[in-house]
């Protein structure tokens, strides 16, 4: 599998003006950008979707290969993803399994798609309300980085792409984490009236805060495409953070994928402080550090709630062992394997 190549909007549009088998699937709420496109490219079809977790299921996809069917698309065809981390991982895995694979390409339009869900080829669905339980590693063609895409992104929608932008900088750049945490309060304390996600985007800084996570990210997936090794420190707060959505889906309440991330971060440093992997005082820090940029920060289910998610795990192991990424400070993370009730087993 190639490693991640992340382009501007420019090189995109260049590379897919020469396409003779372009297809678009767009979310519709992201029809400011993808409309657009639709007139300035090649476009053989295109089909704007309704996207939810409800909707990342076997069902949709199997809609996308039958409209890929009916518009006689071959196996040369590319397939481009415009949206956020649903979008790009149903399309990702649409185009992993059509003709036992084509081509595909990324357009992500959220924080969140652009620092994670969009770059490193890992597409999937949920099964039974389990996150991601089906999919296929497919490294797309390119991932575009735009900022101004996110301009418009509404506040609740920037500070779950922000919980995975942190993600990142605590795997692989503490003093980045550092950094962006201050000058995230800098500016919700300079104008607490703009919506710090609109105020802090016009900052050419945190524009590099994006391609600073999004370089590390491809470089870990570059290391270790297929998750292997390495690459499952990518999962920090994953493995909570999974188990709260499907509490949440199960009560029906509205939990994103970012808050639920924020929320098993805390969880995974409490648990590394408890095992001594980190020093007292770790999960306190990031826990000021979430509140002053306005992640949540407290789980509404207790762990022993969410201990039958976290066995059916896609990490998990034989022998009833989750592979769990632990803080050691922010920059420094490990991997252990660890019993899935470990959580309370520590107290």
């Amino acid at each position: 599998m190639t490693a991640p190549v992340l382009v501007s909007l420019s090189e995109a549009l260049a590379r897919l003006q020469t396409e003779p088998e372009l297809f678009v699937v767009y979310d519709k709420n992201a029809g400011s950008v993808a409309l657009p496109l639709l007139d300035a490219l090649p476009v053989r079809a295109s089909l704007a979707l309704e996207t939810s977790e409800e909707a990342k299921t076997l069902e949709t996809v199997q809609a996308l290969e039958r409209w890929l069917l009916q518009a006689d698309a071959s196996r040369g065809a590319l397939l481009l993803a415009v949206g956020g981390g649903i979008t790009t991982d149903l399309v990702g895995f649409t185009a992993a399994i059509y003709k036992r694979g084509i081509r595909y390409a990324n357009v992500p339009t959220t924080l969140l798609a652009q620092v994670d869900a969009a770059i490193g080829g890992k597409t999937g669905v949920n099964l039974d309300g389990y996150k991601n339980m089906l999919g296929a590693f497919r490294m797309p063609e390119f991932t575009v980085l735009e900022a101004a895409f996110l301009r418009t992104l509404p506040e609740r929608e920037w500070r779950c792409g922000l919980a995975e932008l942190l993600k990142t900088f605590l795997i692989g750049d503490g003093p980045a984490y550092a950094a962006t945490v201050s000058s995230l309060k800098s500016a919700q304390n300079e104008d607490e009236r703009v919506e710090m996600g609109t105020s802090s985007l016009k900052s050419a800084q945190f524009e590099d805060d994006i391609r600073r996570a999004a370089a590390i990210k491809a470089q870990i997936v570059t290391e270790d495409p297929e998750e292997h090794g390495v690459r499952a420190k990518l999962n920090l707060g994953h493995t909570f953070g999974h188990a709260i959505e499907h509490a949440a889906r199960q009560k029906g309440a509205d939990i994103t994928h970012g808050e639920a991330v924020a929320m098993g971060i805390l969880l995974a440093a409490e648990l590394s402080e408890r095992l001594g992997v980190a020093q007292k005082g770790l999960a306190a820090q990031l826990k000021a550090d979430f509140t002053a940029v306005g992640l949540p920060t407290e789980s509404p289910y207790p762990v022993e709630e969410l201990v039958e998610a976290l066995r059916k795990d896609k990490k998990a192991a034989a022998g009833g062992k989750v592979k769990f990424v632990l803080l050691r400070a922010p920059g420094d993370v490990i991997l252990q394997e660890l019993p899935y009730d470990c959580y309370f087993a520590t107290k």
